[in-house]
Formats: C-alpha cells, structure tokens, sequence
C-alpha cells in the first residue's frame, strides 16, 4: 500500500490519497483496477515534459500525415489526431499533472484518457509498480522478447517492477561523456585530439591538473555545480530513501558539495547556479570561456547545438571520456492503462524504440545514442560516422563501452525530489548567503514539504 500512496500523496490532496488507498494491491488492483485497454479511439493523448519527443516523432513517425500549424497535434493517416499535453519536468509540475490525469482516468471519456506518456529514469519506478497499475505491461500490447532484443539491457531494467513485467520503452541510452571546445583546448593544452584531451582528464586528480592550466591561461573548466551534481549522485553507494521512510544523504553528495565550493572559491568552475538558463546557455555559445560541459548524447542536440547554430563555434566541440561514469535520463515510452488506442500505442512505441532504420537516423540527424546496440557498436567502429557539431568526430566510440556498465541499482521513485531539492537548498551556501548547517537544515525541510510521508525515519547525514 506505500507505493500506491506515493503516487496519490505526490498530488497533495486528500481525495486522491482516498482514491488510491482503498484500492486492492497485486497486479490486477491498484489505481485502475477494471479498466481495460481497448482500440478505436479518435484522439491519441501523450503526455510529456518538452517538445524534444514530440519533434522526433513529428519528423520521423512514418504515419503521421501533417500537423496543425501550433505543431500541437499531429493527423495521422488513418485519421486520428495526437495530442500533445506538455508540462515542465521542474519542481515536480510533470508529474503533478500526470498524477492527476492519472487518477481521473477511470471515468474519463475515451478521447479524453491519458494514452500513453512518457518517464525519465529518476521516477520511473513510482509508474511502473504493479500494485499502482498506471502502466500496461509490453507483453499485453503484443511485445515480446524478440521485438526489443537489441535494446540496452538497462532500459529494460530501469522499467521492469515487481513481477517482472517490462512497462516502457525507450529510443535512447544515456551515457555521459565529457563534451569540450576545440579552441580552447589548443589554445591551453595545444592540440583538440580527443585522445590527447582524453589523457588530460582520464580521473578527477588529472582533471584538476588541467583545470588548474585553464585557470592560468584565463578560462573556466566547467560551468556551474550542477554540471558535476549528475556525475556524483550517479555514484552514490545506496539509494536515497531507505525502507521507505527515511532520506539517506550519501557521501559521495557531500564529496560534491565541498569539492563545488572549493572550484568556486578557486575560480576553477564559473560558479552559474544551474542549468537550462541564460547563464548556462550563455557558457556554452561561441564568446564563452567555459572549456567543457557534462552530457549524453542527447545534450549534443538540445543543449549545444541551439546555443552555436550559425556561430563560429558550430563545429568547435569534441567529446571524451569523463574522468568518471555517469549516465543522464533517458525517455521512456509507457502505455497508459485504459488507453483506447492499444495498437497504435504498440506501433509507435515499437517503431521508436525499435526500428533499426528510424533509430539510424535519430543517431545520424539528432546526434542521438539510439536504443540498439548492435547497431551502435557497428556505428562505434565506422569510419564514416561523425557529426557536423564535432568537426565530424564518432561520439558514439567514446559512449559505446560505458552504455554497456550503467547501472540503475541505487535508484528510486525519489531522486528527481531528493537531486533537485538538494542543489536548490544548497544554492544559499554556495553563494555565501547561509551556513553549511542552515543549508542541511533547509533541506531536511524541503524534503519534509515534498515528502511529508517520510518525515518519520528523518534525514541522515554522513
């Protein structure tokens, strides 16, 4: 019953935590106990978090036939319209909106039901939990084994519960890489060959090492605390929430605050607060004197290119190894229970995340780590392969051996609330506003304010 109270009391709202816990458990209670998925519905209904899935599908879905001109919904050919709920992952407004579209779904109009939406890995778990029963099982649209046998084995993982059954789907494998800028590299270093660059930066004492030449010769080594915060929680020895009850703070969290501190204290980091903001964008265009970034491949196409398209820094990047491994999100595809477009949901979650030649394309266009592996460890040995972006580099070499080593043990339902409160309480200490002690106790009370079912068990520090 916890799990399916995690789901209702993440709306904050005592109807839906009625709704929710006077639900039978197992596989064919939960939430949407009776209702059933079914074919023949007009309306398609996806929801997401931002248009990067919406304008893969838009340009590469084979049925869809043109768009409205807002690009808010899609016609297909058979007629049937796609509409596109769209709200920002930040502060848990997603999956706010999800939750509670969720919960109306039982008695919702067919064309009015959520069809299918979409999940990062920081959550995921919380939808695919049987006993919540949000989640069709790919085996009961008719997907088997054979279909996603090329498919990284831990995007599966990441979205198998309990009993086993696979409820998502994606199109993209995650692995981090570091991402720098050729001019600067020759310009301190003397040369932009990865390898070289890569040597430079193999492990965090030989990353310091060059950041402390960078500093020197007037540039920053990276952006801002959030950029590393993803390469230490990734390293984490234990999930954040134990037994359900209580926020475990894990050292390698702490490991990045003082390390945060001290490249802003050195001038090493340019101390931007975040990301997905103007300073961040700002350090990544072409006057910048940030040297790298950390990013999958999906950062090479949403993140890089817009802030140097048209600019002389278009093709002034480059990618190695990070001095340490991490992954970064992921969208996964997940078929609403009740949905009434069964067999298009199938299809489309099967020719995005499965057809060779569309997944060819996402990593030839889009800059993209598709969700194939044979076909990414082919591409990892050709000579042909490159991006523009990369002055024609094989980004997908550096990624394809660490794609094989991500690990998803120590995730849970909470790290997108835990990751985001952490920085955002943290922020006052970095900035010299509040204490190291204030800060731990800012978070214990956000954390408390987001989760106020766990406020019992309490916060550990290490």
């Amino acid at each position: 019953m916890r799990k399916k109270r995690i789901l209702s009391l993440a709306l904050a709202s005592v109807t839906a935590l009625g709704l929710l816990s006077g639900c039978g458990g197992g596989s064919g209670g939960g939430l949407l106990s009776g209702v059933q998925a079914s074919d023949g519905g007009k309306v398609l209904n996806i929801y997401v978090w931002n248009e990067e899935f919406q304008g893969k599908f838009n340009e590469n879905y084979p049925q869809v036939e043109r768009l409205s001109d807002d690009k808010s919904i899609a016609y297909l050919k058979d007629g049937t319209e796609v509409h596109w709920i769209v709200n920002p992952t930040q502060d848990g407004v997603y999956q706010q909106k999800l939750d509670e579209a969720l919960l109306k779904q039982g008695r919702a109009a067919a064309d009015d039901r959520i069809d299918m939406f979409l999940v990062e890995a920081d959550y995921a778990l919380k939808y695919v939990d049987p006993e919540v029963n949000v989640a069709l099982p790919i085996s009961q649209l008719g997907i088997t084994d054979a279909d996603i046998a090329n498919q990284y084995r831990y995007t599966l993982e990441a979205m198998t519960g309990s009993d086993g059954e696979i409820r998502g789907l994606s199109y993209q494998a995650t692995p981090g890489m570091l991402v720098y800028r050729r001019s600067i590299a020759k310009a301190v270093l003397g040369t932009d060959d990865p390898e070289t660059v890569g040597a430079a930066v193999a492990d965090w004492d030989k990353f310091y090492e060059t950041a402390e030449q960078m500093k020197a010769a007037g540039y920053y080594m990276y952006s801002g605390r959030a950029d590393t915060a993803r390469v230490y929680s990734n390293n984490v020895s234990a999930p954040w929430v134990k037994n359900d009850k209580t926020v475990v703070v894990d050292p390698n969290m702490m490991n990045w605050v003082d390390r945060s501190m001290e490249d802003i204290e050195s001038g090493i980091s340019h101390n931007v607060p975040g990301q997905w903001n103007d300073e961040w964008n700002k350090d990544m265009g072409p006057d910048s004197k940030v040297f790298c970034f950390f990013l999958p491949a999906w950062g090479l196409d949403v993140c890089i290119a817009p802030n140097v398209k048209d600019t002389d820094a278009a093709q002034d990047w480059a990618v190695c190894p990070s001095p340490q491994s991490f992954f970064w999100g992921g969208t996964w595809l997940v078929a609403a229970n009740g949905t009434d477009n069964a067999s298009q949901v199938r299809d489309i979650m099967l020719t995005m995340t499965a057809d060779r030649d569309l997944l060819r394309t996402l990593a030839m266009n889009y800059g993209e780590m598709s969700n194939d592996q044979p076909l990414m460890e082919e591409l990892a040995q050709s000579p042909d392969f490159g991006i523009e972006l990369l002055g024609g580099q094989n980004y997908i070499g550096v990624l394809s051996d660490v794609a094989a080593t991500v690990d998803l043990s120590n995730i849970s339902s909470y790290d997108q609330g835990c990751v985001e409160e952490f920085q955002n309480t943290f922020g006052d200490y970095f900035n010299g506003v509040i204490s190291l002690d204030k800060a731990k106790d800012n978070f214990e009370m956000a954390i408390t304010e987001r989760y106020p079912w766990l406020v019992g068990g309490g916060v550990l520090w290490p």
